[in-house]
């Protein structure tokens, strides 16, 4: 009986990991699909970024009116009302949000590579050449993304997206692969187990 059911599980077990393998499949694709059409996929985070931050914005104004005794009420409304409003801004105008947050990416890119760059100088530590290396990445992207800027707000994002997607995917279907071949191992190994207890 209790092999039966250690069998059950082990199957109900693979089942879900197999849908993590198929889950994380579909990320793929979503993510390829997306890096042929940047432009598109631009456009889809953007959308889904400004649901995001209405939705984040509705269930916040519900907190905020179940705390209305609380002295963070006002905090939680001002809050609330930001993530609304920056949610209708980005769903009515996603074109030119998408250029803010490219410039943004920019600037991130550049002074964090700046900063790398300066510090692995000034420490000299054992990951030198790696942290230039990286600081130097970041001031080339950075400067790239500008230089073309507004144009590059077309590609930069969907790309980015899709690359997340992507590498998302690749784990999902990572750990969905091996967990199955974990659950598949212990399966063969439980009867030999069990015949020794027998014996």
């Amino acid at each position: 009986m209790a092999g039966r059911a250690g069998t059950r599980e082990g199957r109900k077990l693979g089942r879900r990991f197999g849908r993590l393998t198929v889950l994380g499949a579909i990320l793929v694709l979503g993510g390829i699909v997306g890096l042929l059409y940047t432009g598109l996929a631009t456009l889809t985070s953007m959308i889904l970024f400004g649901w995001l931050l209405l939705v984040g914005g509705l269930v916040g104004l519900l907190q905020a009116v179940q705390s209305r005794g609380s002295n963070f009420f006002w905090l939680g409304v001002v809050v609330a009302a930001l993530n609304l409003a920056a949610g209708i801004v980005v769903l009515r105008h996603p074109e030119g949000t998408a250029e803010a947050l490219t410039m943004f990416a920019a600037l991130l890119f550049l002074t964090g590579g700046v900063f790398r760059l300066a510090g692995s100088v000034v420490v000299r530590g054992p990951q030198f050449g790696w942290t230039l290396v990286q600081g130097a990445f970041g001031v080339l992207l950075g400067l790239l993304v500008l230089f073309d800027w507004p144009h590059s707000s077309l590609y930069v994002l969907g790309c980015f997206f899709s690359l997340a997607l992507l590498f998302d995917g690749l784990g999902l279907i990572a750990i969905g692969t091996g967990g199955r071949q974990m659950v598949s191992m212990v399966a063969e190994a439980t009867p030999a187990d069990q015949e020794e207890t027998h014996d």
